[in-house]
């Protein structure tokens, strides 16, 4: 199914919110308690510090995880609606927490980190996002001004000048144990040109906004979470936790090695 088809087998609802979501985040932006820069300054978030403290536990919690590599789902996999800019299996997340709905098996697997992000505000979505080697994702907007972005480098390739993100005019490189913070509402792009994989803790955050603003991030929550975008991604995780328990117990096979492209400490 193309992009495009996909798209038009939606409700009206979510099709008439994504034609008009630009003129929406332009009226939210309107809003906001914090900046609307293309990149925010981490330290004005309380809770950055205290959870990069912390940061190699949750780096310990990603890679034992990463060690079952290929049963982690590629999010095109997962969400049609990424197909566009992921179109390999280059990118791949292994999510805590999508919209507010948590998946207990993984938390399982990364009861540190889910207790640590637990501790952010407003936190709409958690989860481990994997780059491999040679992969892009290409230039795009986030959905909604309701949020912004934030990301706590884990594991980085050493190589680190080749593996970036460009957010409208700015280049950002990732360093571990630092939080980039963004507005992925303007354009963004983003390769790892490297022979390493990069991971990072992805965590989509709730904006500050006064009414009316905050009306309307209340009413797309809320939507957004019984949509289809959602949804059809919760039946989809629940077919690759089938397989990711199935990795789980080979790697527990005598004399077997699993083997995965090289990751940094």
């Amino acid at each position: 199914m193309t992009p495009a088809t996909h798209l038009n087998s939606r409700p009206p609802l979510y099709r008439c919110l994504k034609k008009h979501r630009f003129k929406l985040n332009a009226f939210g932006a309107r809003f906001s308690l914090i900046p609307n820069d293309p990149v925010l300054d981490a330290a004005q978030f309380g809770w950055t510090a205290p959870i990069a403290e912390k940061w190699g536990e949750i780096r310990d919690e990603a890679k034992a995880i990463y060690a079952h590599a290929e049963a982690i789902p590629p999010l095109r996999r997962i969400s049609p609606d990424h197909r566009r800019i992921a179109t390999d299996d280059g990118w791949r997340s292994f999510f805590l927490i999508g919209y507010g709905n948590e998946v207990p098996d993984n938390v399982a697997r990364a009861p540190r980190t889910m207790e640590l992000v637990q501790r952010i505000p407003q936190l709409n979505s958690a989860f481990f996002s994997i780059l491999a080697p040679g992969a892009h994702i290409a230039r795009h907007r986030g959905v909604s001004k309701s949020f912004f972005t934030a990301h706590l480098g884990l594991c980085v390739p050493s190589d680190h000048e080749n593996c970036r993100m460009e957010v409208d005019a700015n280049t950002l490189h990732w360093r571990a144990g630092e939080w980039t913070v963004f507005d992925d509402t303007y354009e963004h792009e983003v390769w790892n040109n490297t022979a390493e994989a990069r991971i990072i803790l992805l965590c989509q955050v709730g904006r500050p906004l006064r009414a009316p603003g905050s009306w309307m991030a209340r009413f797309f929550d809320w939507y957004m979470r019984r949509s289809p975008f959602v949804t059809d991604a919760k039946h989809e995780l629940d077919d690759w936790e089938q397989l990711y328990r199935e990795a789980e117990k080979l790697s527990q096979l005598p004399e077997r090695t699993s083997e995965s492209p090289s990751i940094q400490r």
